[in-house]
């Protein structure tokens, strides 16, 4: 089992034995020790292939639900896509011919850093933010977005101004706590760094 304490030693790949493929860590040469919080701050690709192994796809799909991922939020506006959170069950439904309704354990690592067949919408990304910033102060509900307080502005019309909150789908306390040092403050300078490099932007 896992702790936030668990550490790897990152030599910049992670070798899937049996299916005899390497998996390349973003930075050449690996990262070198890296915990949970570390693995959050660097973007260690090579701690999440092998967390992706360990939980196996099924479990990454119970436990990344939670958060409203492959499913529609509930916005109130029309056309809303419900995504893609794969798993076996989905690629077995999704596919016709029987090798390709099979699930491999090389599709589970790519799942692992948010490649593969993840498709997650906008508004499903900003919702599970959502949530997980719900989790940290231990109110631990799903809120249902809403575009009413602006849509009423524009229109005229009388909208719901607040979000919904679902009582009903409450979220497990125990993810709680979130690491709001590495998520809040250390990425700050990893972010600059990329803006200043990449977009020739700094963040402040």
């Amino acid at each position: 089992k896992r702790t936030p304490d668990y550490t790897i030693s990152d030599p910049g790949y992670f070798y899937l034995g049996g299916a005899g493929h390497m998996y390349r860590d973003w930075k050449k040469g690996g990262h070198g020790m890296v915990n949970l919080h570390r693995s959050i701050v660097i973007s260690c690709d090579t701690y999440y292939y092998g967390l992706a192994q360990d939980l196996g796809i099924d479990a990454i799909h119970s436990f990344i639900g939670q958060f409203g991922l492959g499913r529609r939020t509930g916005i109130d506006i029309d056309g809303e896509s419900e995504g893609v959170l794969p798993s076996q069950e989905w690629k077995r439904k999704r596919f016709k011919k029987p090798e390709q309704q099979k699930w491999y354990a090389g599709e589970t690592i790519s799942i692992g850093i948010g490649q593969g067949y993840n498709a997650y919408t906008p508004i499903q990304l900003a919702h599970a933010t959502a949530i997980l910033r719900s989790v940290e102060r231990s109110s631990c509900c799903q809120v249902s977005p809403a575009l009413g307080t602006v849509l009423s502005r524009m229109m005229a019309t009388r909208l719901p101004a607040n979000p919904a909150i679902s009582r009903s789908a409450r979220l497990p306390c125990r993810l709680a706590p979130i690491p709001t040092q590495a998520t809040e403050g250390d990425l700050s300078t990893p972010l600059r760094l990329w803006c200043t490099s990449n977009a020739s932007v700094l963040v402040r």
